[in-house]
Order: structure tokens, then sequence, then C-alpha cells
């Protein structure tokens, strides 16, 4: 099997590169329930906005072509990303939010064919290895009523994250889905589970 190369991308880079990353969006997310709303264009759009993020910081995952992609970027300290929190957010969130200190994981994504070999953990312990910031938090899709928990439950949850509570329904302007991205830039979103962690070091 080929062997699989990470390397990061500037925010130029990123740029030049959204076609391609793009179409692995959609190739990651055919068949998976709810990706009538991870169409293409819709990508397109919210990685535009993406991109221009504060600090918005890019690894992929090439095996002579890309296979897989993790993003993210520092969440803006007017806690805009926090509206709709269904509890009551802790103290401390607020101010690491309020101070700069928090960052989203807005997408991770590796193509089918390319599962089961360490890519996804590689990427995600790559983008946040040099991370500056005290909190790493990502939303993802709810699993069904009583059903099993989703790729991206069990993903986070190896990794050491913890569910913090759920994200009401909005406009996805400023969304990621952790590892299932959110509805386009102008389209509301279904309910979303929030996770979070501490940052490598």
């Amino acid at each position: 099997m080929t062997d699989v190369y990470l390397r990061r991308l500037s925010r130029w880079q990123a740029e030049q590169q959204r076609n391609v990353v793009a179409d692995l969006h959609v190739t990651a997310y055919r068949g998976v329930a709810g990706a009538e709303y991870r169409d293409r264009q819709s990508f397109l759009n919210r990685f535009e906005q993406h991109v221009q993020r504060t600090d918005f910081d890019m690894v992929v995952a090439d095996a002579a072509g890309l296979v897989g992609c993790a993003y993210g970027f520092r969440v803006a300290r007017t806690g805009e990303w926090w509206s709709g929190f269904r509890d009551e957010l802790p103290t401390e969130i607020e101010e690491l939010t309020a101070s700069g200190r928090t960052f989203l994981l807005a997408e991770l994504m590796v193509l089918p064919s390319q599962r089961r070999r360490g890519i996804a953990t590689r990427l995600g312990e790559r983008l946040l290895a040099r991370l500056d910031a005290d909190l790493v938090v990502a939303d993802v899709d709810r699993p069904g009523e009583g059903g099993p928990k989703t790729a991206a439950e069990e993903t986070l949850h190896a990794w050491g994250w913890s569910k913090l509570g759920e994200l009401g329904p909005r406009v996805a302007s400023d969304v990621g889905p952790g590892t299932d991205a959110g509805a386009g830039a102008d389209r509301e979103t279904a309910a979303r589970e929030v996770w979070i962690r501490r940052p490598l070091r």
C-alpha cells in the first residue's frame, strides 16, 4: 500500500488546493447520512470563509494524491460560536473563548479507501501539536435517539475528548464539524454535540 505523507499547507496553498480538497470532501462523505447537505459548492463556500479565519491551520495526507485533511482556526472572541448552547456554559470556557485561547477543529476527513490506517489520528495530532491554545472544540452530528455512536463520536472518544453538551439548530456560518462537516454557509444546521479537549503538548 502506498505510503502516506503528512504536510502542512499555508493559507495561500490551502486556497490554491480548494478544488482538490472539495473533491476529497465529496468522496469522504458520499453515502453518509445527511450527505445531501454536504454538496461540493456548500463546502467551497464554507471553506472560503474558514481559510480567512484567525490562525487558520491545515494539514493534509498525501499518497500520490490527497487522501485526508484536517483544518481549524481560532474561535472568535465574541463567543458567537457558542450561540444556541443548550446548557450553562462553564465560566472557564467563556473566559478561554474571550481570551482567544479556543481552537475549533473544523474539518477532519479521510477517503473511505484509506480509513483504519491511523491517518485521521496522525492528521489530528499534527494539526494540534504546535497549537498555542488552551482548549480545542469540535461539533459533530448528534446520533439518533438510542442509536449507535457516530464515527465522529467514536474517534473523538478514542482521542480522549469529552462531550460538553449540545448546540441547538443555527445558521452554519461558523460551524465546523470536527469530523463531520456542517451545512452550507446559509443553511440551518440540525442540533449538534460539542466535544472538547486540551491540546497535545
